[in-house]
């Protein structure tokens, strides 16, 4: 557990369905989604090794339930393509058409299915960031992870990428106190729909989006 996390960031909701009902449903509704979903993922994967020279799988360290490493699973949407100095180039330059697609649709998230059914993520929760930001969350900020994190979230389904950080978190911490199986269900089927539209996948004016620094300090009253 990230030191840099409180332990009572973690306390969830005593009813059944955040502490056992949740499990449940992704286990249920993950199962029969991937395997229908497993031509698609095929077809996707192909695009994606297309342009990666073969590569099709990326793999990356993500916190996850209390702050606990996972291994994220995404299909590869950008390329390694490097300057003359041998760093990476930015993300605009190295995300090409291919890759623009696939996030687009959201297909790039379909390995995740695994990691639902791993227990590593749910179907609905907060979406896994990078390792770096743990430190950088205020106590509050941390509720996110008092939860396992999500495939899609009520963060996804009122702006996504195109959300300041300190949107996103107010709307993760607000799932984790308000979670609930009707929640899950409304979040899911706007999700279908925020996929179909393609809306949010990207911050304004970014190829992706924006690192987290850290939220500023709240203001000083006189």
């Amino acid at each position: 557990m990230p030191a840099a996390i409180p332990h009572s960031s973690f306390l969830i909701p005593h009813s059944f369905y955040p502490r056992f009902g949740k499990r449940l449903f992704d286990v249920m509704l993950a199962g029969p989604l991937l395997l229908l979903a497993l031509p698609l993922l095929a077809g996707a994967a192909a695009l994606a090794a297309s342009q990666n020279y073969g590569r099709w799988l990326f793999r990356q360290r993500r916190p996850g339930w209390r702050g606990r490493l996972f291994t994220l699973y995404k299909l590869q949407t950008m390329t390694d393509a490097r300057d003359a100095q041998g760093q990476l180039l930015p993300d605009a330059q190295r995300l090409p058409a291919v890759g623009r697609w696939l996030r687009a649709t959201s297909l790039d998230e379909l390995p995740q299915l695994w990691n639902v059914l791993r227990g590593d993520l749910s179907l609905v929760g907060p979406r896994p960031l990078l390792p770096e930001y743990l430190s950088l969350y205020s106590p509050a900020q941390a509720r996110r992870h008092a939860v396992r994190p999500g495939l899609t979230g009520w963060a996804q389904v009122n702006g996504r990428n195109a959300l300041a950080w300190e949107e996103k978190f107010a709307h993760d911490v607000w799932y984790v106190e308000n979670v609930s199986w009707a929640l899950d269900l409304t979040i899911l089927w706007r999700t279908a729909g925020q996929v179909l539209r393609g809306r949010g996948v990207t911050a304004p004016g970014q190829a992706t989006t924006t690192p987290f620094r850290g939220s500023p300090p709240p203001p000083v009253s006189s």
